[in-house]
């Protein structure tokens, strides 16, 4: 069960997202709390799983992976989320994946080098789950991303 936030444990996690590395003392300074208080609110968050983790947005432009796909897929019979979650979770190229409505199973977000990166990678997608097949749409240019710092 998902615990009620007051406004202070909103302002905490405004601050996090947008510094995941600032100290307690400087998001206390900012929400009018010491920092043992915030530790102690940021604490109950993660054990009771309103902030599930924290992570590290690498520029895709710095590692070169500027190929860009959304890459439909379809699957034989019916594959559980859990399964597909399985496969794909450990192909860094994929950098997000969702089970959807309509005629796909699952829509990927897939990020590469180059085209001869993402065929590889389309490659290792194919065959981590029973696929029938996939259609993917490579991006020209990002027009909004909202995702991205």
């Amino acid at each position: 069960m998902m615990e009620r936030l007051d406004d202070t444990d909103e302002r905490i996690l405004a601050e996090l997202a947008e510094n995941a590395r600032a100290t307690f003392a400087e998001i206390g300074q900012r929400v009018n709390l010491s920092a043992p208080a915030v530790k102690r609110r940021v604490d109950r968050m993660l054990d009771t799983g309103v902030i599930r983790g924290f992570t590290t947005i690498v520029d895709r432009n710095a590692l070169g992976w500027t190929t860009e796909a959304y890459v439909q897929v379809f699957c034989h019979g019916t594959i559980a989320p859990d399964q597909l979650r399985a496969a794909w979770q450990d192909i860094p190229e994929v950098v997000s994946a969702a089970t959807v409505t309509g005629t796909s199973d699952a829509l990927l977000h897939v990020l590469a080098r180059d085209m001869r990166h993402l065929e590889e990678a389309l490659e290792r997608i194919r065959a981590s789950a029973d696929i029938e097949r996939s259609e993917s749409i490579v991006v020209l240019s990002n027009l909004i991303d909202r995702t991205r710092a």
